[in-house]
């Protein structure tokens, strides 16, 4: 049996431990995480751009957890005091993955736990929703897979990149606004400079706070885009893996001889029932680019049946 002393990262853990508990910094802790041997080869041609040491992520995360366990408030406080380290340990997707399988060996059997963590984690903006998505659908959670929480997950996630998208949307139509009025305004005084009013209608223009220029609402305009793409892409990723996964189950049951209809496949196409209807405004936005690219002829009856009732319900 291998003694866990021997284990690579045994040695940097216990470090961190001790300088983590002296009240170190985010620089320390990336120092001392520097010198941990990467098993991934940044040769291979999948992580050729941005390869990521998932040791690091290990011995970093399992650490600052453990040692921030004994409450939520302990969790929190460690996560925004080493933010900075999160944020250089997650640059990639998969690095962000790395860091919620970390989270899960840890609170395994902590499933509130697991809830706060990763809304925290989304929330400070160290994992992205898509990587959520995906570690959800992912094969190490394949055992949690029929647990209310995962889905609890699952739907704050989805909660949070909509909240986001309508934040965003709002300011720019706010700040469009704005700038119309401010326009209107300016061609008003132009044309009446003389008028004894003038300084009145500045004054409450003056009032409405801050003018936004157009470049500010051009920016406004590109981040909302690249919202609407990142919220796209999120329910791509979950309806392809409802999809893969029932796929391969009906399949398997046609290839064995048995009958499709178990408590796993009623439970998971009730799932794939809930996020069209939980989320039906914001689905229906991307309705087409879903019937085109996943839910198309081809595809078991069983499971396209779950998106024509959805687009039937909203005709």
């Amino acid at each position: 049996m291998l003694n866990q002393a021997s284990l690579p990262g045994t040695a940097t853990a216990h470090k961190l431990v001790v300088a983590i508990r002296q009240k170190c910094n985010a620089e320390d802790v990336l120092n001392e995480l520097n010198d941990l041997p990467n098993s991934r080869d940044a040769s291979d041609t999948d992580m050729a751009e941005a390869p990521f040491n998932p040791l690091k992520i290990d011995v970093f995360v399992q650490t600052l957890l453990n040692l921030g366990s004994k409450s939520f408030s302990h969790s929190f406080a460690a996560i925004s005091k080493f933010h900075a380290v999160f944020k250089a340990l997650a640059e990639t997707e998969e690095a962000q993955i790395c860091i919620l399988h970390n989270m899960f060996e840890l609170w395994v059997d902590h499933q509130q736990m697991m809830v706060v963590i990763v809304d925290k984690l989304l929330k400070v903006q160290i994992v992205e929703c898509s990587a959520v998505a995906t570690w959800v659908f992912s094969k190490e959670m394949v055992g949690e897979f029929t647990k209310m929480y995962l889905w609890e997950i699952l739907h704050l996630t989805i909660k949070k990149m909509n909240q986001h998208v309508t934040k965003l949307s709002r300011e720019m139509t706010e700040a469009k606004e704005k700038l119309a009025r401010t326009v209107e305004s300016s061609s008003s005084e132009s044309e009446d400079e003389a008028s004894p009013n003038v300084q009145k209608r500045r004054k409450t223009t003056e009032g409405g706070g801050e003018k936004p220029t157009e470049e500010q609402v051009e920016r406004m305009e590109e981040k909302l885009e690249a919202a609407y793409v990142d919220q796209k892409r999120l329910f791509l990723i979950i309806f392809q893996r409802f999809i893969m996964i029932l796929s391969e189950h009906l399949v398997k049951c046609d290839t064995d001889g048995r009958d499709y209809d178990t408590d796993w496949y009623r439970w998971t196409i009730g799932r794939l029932q809930q996020v069209f209807m939980m989320h039906h405004e914001q689905v229906q936005k991307y309705s087409s680019t879903l019937e085109s690219l996943l839910f198309t002829s081809d595809l078991d009856p069983h499971i396209l049946d779950v998106f024509h009732q959805f687009t039937a319900l909203r005709a």
